[in-house]
């Protein structure tokens, strides 16, 4: 939950206008210039002008620009989502855009724990003396050290602020530590710090960031008894993804500066609350295993809720998934299935249109070969009309009348000579309007085939040849009826 505090942050980092540098007020500059410096010595990028750039891409946010930064090295994805650039031609006071940020970091919504000194070991009065009387030698040699410190770090800037391999520092960190203090610890999350905000974000879970101190007086002890502890390895390890760093390694010092701790041993619990990666407790000072353990639970109490919320959301947000996949697949089923069906009715209308189109053709062939025939018979006709010798006369000697039934019963006669060839009998027959196409001529008894059909092999023979002398009924036989 965003407090007025942090909206108002938010707002300033929002009303970034497209006016320059120079039109701003004076505090703007000197905000602006700071954290242009504070973000050069993060990063390590000497060109000023990328630095700016870096950070009103992401509306002069320090923390989301150095997170992004330490992003892009380590090839991650970010923890929250990218805002592009507003347009040139965008109003003077922008549009604020919501999004979540790496590490929300409001310490009006932070439960903060710190070792409070039992009696035993609080000053008595001749303490109180004898650290006032030091006090005066203490700020001499303060006020000493710090300008010696800043004449040094003209000439030699401070190590921790190049560029180092992240996981390195990680793994060296966790490499000295097993060896100083053993591997009775909490599991330590091997990558980076963004790297474990994503698994953090990603797995649901609390995460627990330990800042290691070498010089402070209070490391050993804690490192050596509390982090030790059963009970307190056993609680980290169920409920928490824990990641450290030294602050003297590169990783160690840019986690420090982005969570801005106090005192040492120092530890971070960040969740994923409003879909923001945030700092919700910080633990500042050796605690024992037994205050250790109580602040974690009593924390976990307190924000389980964020979790529990978005794990109903993820699970909501996965059901919908599950049901929209499952309605795209019957709709993609019942396309295909329409899509098969539509394509097996064209196929079926194509068949028959096909089978239509070629009965069609088929029948326009016999048509056309009925037509032709027809033609053929017709010419054949009138050639053999011609070859019909004339009718002889009755008184003719040799004349014989010959009498056919066509098969319609109807009647026809003719006479020939008896030297006439029978191919002439069947040109008549042939060219009369009643015969059928398909036919013999026959004897009634004995009923033969009468051998009058001319071929191309074959001469049919005349009346007398064939027996025929006088006159005589035949029969025409159809093939076809």
């Amino acid at each position: 939950m965003a407090t007025a505090g942090e909206n108002g942050d938010e707002d300033r980092h929002d009303l970034q206008g497209n006016t320059t540098l120079n039109s701003e007020s004076e505090n703007r500059d000197g905000e602006e210039v700071a954290k242009i410096n504070q973000f050069q010595e993060l990063t390590g990028i000497e060109d000023l002008e990328e630095c700016r750039q870096k950070l009103e891409n992401h509306f002069w946010d320090l923390e989301r620009a150095v997170q992004d930064t330490f992003n892009e090295r380590e090839g991650v994805s970010g923890v929250y989502d990218e805002q592009p650039l507003p347009p040139p031609d965008q109003p003077e006071v922008r549009r604020r855009i919501p999004a979540p940020t790496p590490t929300v970091d409001n310490r009006s919504q932070q439960r903060v724990f710190r070792r409070v000194a039992h009696a035993d070991e609080r000053w008595s009065w001749t303490t109180w003396g004898i650290q006032l009387l030091y006090l005066p030698f203490r700020f001499v040699y303060s006020s000493i050290y710090d300008v010696f410190r800043f004449l040094v770090g003209l000439f030699r800037p401070d190590p921790r602020r190049r560029l180092t391999d992240p996981t390195a520092d990680v793994e060296k960190f966790i490499r000295e530590y097993d060896e100083r203090y053993g591997t009775e610890h909490p599991t330590f999350c091997q990558g980076t710090y963004s790297q474990a905000l994503n698994k953090a974000k990603e797995e649901l879970k609390f995460l627990l960031v330990y800042l290691h101190g070498d010089d402070h007086q209070d490391t050993d002890q804690f490192c050596r008894d509390t982090l030790s502890s059963p009970n307190v390895i056993q609680y980290i390890n169920e409920h928490t993804i824990f990641w450290s760093c030294n602050i003297n390694s590169g990783e160690g010092y840019r986690v420090s500066q982005a969570l801005r701790e106090h005192s040492y041993p120092f530890l971070a619990v960040i969740v994923l609350k409003e879909n923001r990666m945030t700092v919700v407790a910080r633990i500042e000072g050796s605690l024992s295993a037994g205050e250790l353990l109580g602040a974690l639970q009593g924390i976990k109490e307190d924000n389980e809720m964020y979790l529990i919320a978005e794990r109903a959301e993820r699970f909501i947000a996965r059901n919908e998934r599950l049901l929209n996949r499952t309605i795209r697949e019957l709709q993609d089923n019942e396309y295909e299935k329409s899509v098969e069906q539509d394509r097996a009715k064209a196929q079926k209308k194509k068949e028959e249109e096909d089978k239509a189109l070629a009965e069609e053709r088929q029948r326009q062939q016999e048509e056309e070969e009925k037509l032709r025939e027809i033609e053929a018979r017709e010419r054949l006709k009138e050639q053999w009309k011609k070859e019909i010798p004339e009718e002889p006369d009755a008184s003719h000697p040799e004349c014989i009348k010959i009498l056919i039934k066509l098969p319609s019963s109807d009647r026809i006669e003719r006479r020939y000579l008896v030297s006439d060839s029978l191919k002439y009998l069947y040109y008549f027959v042939f060219c009369h309007e009643e015969a059928p196409d398909n036919f013999d001529i026959v004897t009634n008894f004995p009923r033969k085939v009468l051998p009058c059909k001319p071929t191309a092999d074959f001469e049919p023979p005349t009346f007398k040849e064939h027996g025929i002398v006088r006159s005589e009924m035949l029969f025409v036989h159809d093939h076809d009826a």
